[in-house]
């Protein structure tokens, strides 16, 4: 296991799990652009390395995941600085076909609940708080939760959040359909490794497949158009070790060794 501790976050690798961790709690873990910029090259990072194989995202402290923009640093005159991959490094990245887990600890308002609606799944804590606050501030939700929402929940219910403004629970989240588990707090960060405990019996390369084509095929409202596109990722599978290891392992009935590749 390696940790390491920097200006904005903290990150811990544990074999093929990687926990970032936004490191600004005496502001609820809200973020400014330098802390996008490191946080954006934490996830360049978790993308290119072979051995990361799933990450975690969490907020340091017990009372925010993340608050989302840093409006008192925008106020008093910090630079903000467009990310590539936006904010957290993570709302304008596309093409990441790993898995990431939202560790909801707190309150995801603004630009933390879109982080969390960037990631492929939300394990939320039962003190949870998630909004899209922006109206009511003068401002929009413009990293994605404005279309991740709809998508994720369907027209009416997201409207119902978005035209309000509204606090949404944990539990109400889960009724909406974007929190996939609630646990007490103190069992959060277990909960979430349990999680990814059950992506890692799987091939790594079928997971970075099957997103690939949940993803892609989003884009195509035709069915067809969907099945039939061609994706790196699943030729990339094809031609793997794994896709040899999975049926041979299935047919001596042992557990199968993933290399990723």
């Amino acid at each position: 296991m390696s940790k390491q501790e920097l200006e904005f976050c903290t990150t811990e690798l544990d074999g093929h799990i990687l926990t970032v961790t936004i490191n600004r709690p005496e502001v609820m873990n809200s973020l400014h652009s330098p802390g996008n910029a490191e946080m954006e090259r934490v996830f360049n990072q978790f993308a290119e390395d072979p051995e990361q194989w799933i990450a975690i995202i969490t907020g340091a402290g017990d009372r925010a995941f993340s608050a989302g923009n840093d409006l008192k640093y925008q106020a008093s005159g910090g630079t903000m600085v467009p990310s590539k991959t936006g904010f957290a490094g993570l709302t304008s990245r596309y093409d990441l076909n790993k898995p990431v887990i939202a560790a909801v600890n707190g309150v995801a308002m603004g630009g933390g609940f879109e982080i969390a609606l960037a990631c492929d799944l939300i394990i939320a804590s039962d003190n949870a708080v998630f909004a899209l606050p922006e109206p009511r501030v003068g401002l929009a939700a413009l990293a994605g939760g404005l279309h991740r929402l709809p998508r994720q929940i369907g027209l009416k219910q997201a409207m119902g959040m978005i035209l309000t403004g509204r606090r949404v629970g944990p539990e109400e989240g889960v009724q909406l359909g974007f929190v996939n588990e609630v646990v007490p707090q103190a069992e959060l960060m277990a909960a979430a490794r349990r999680w990814a405990a059950l992506i890692l019996e799987c091939s790594p390369l079928s997971i970075r497949a099957s997103k690939a084509a949940v993803m892609n095929g989003l884009n195509d409202a035709d069915l067809q158009g969907a099945m039939d596109q061609k994706l790196d990722a699943v030729r990339t599978l094809f031609k793997s070790e794994d896709f040899v290891e999975g049926p041979k392992a299935f047919a001596e009935k042992r557990k199968p060794d993933w290399k990723g590749r």
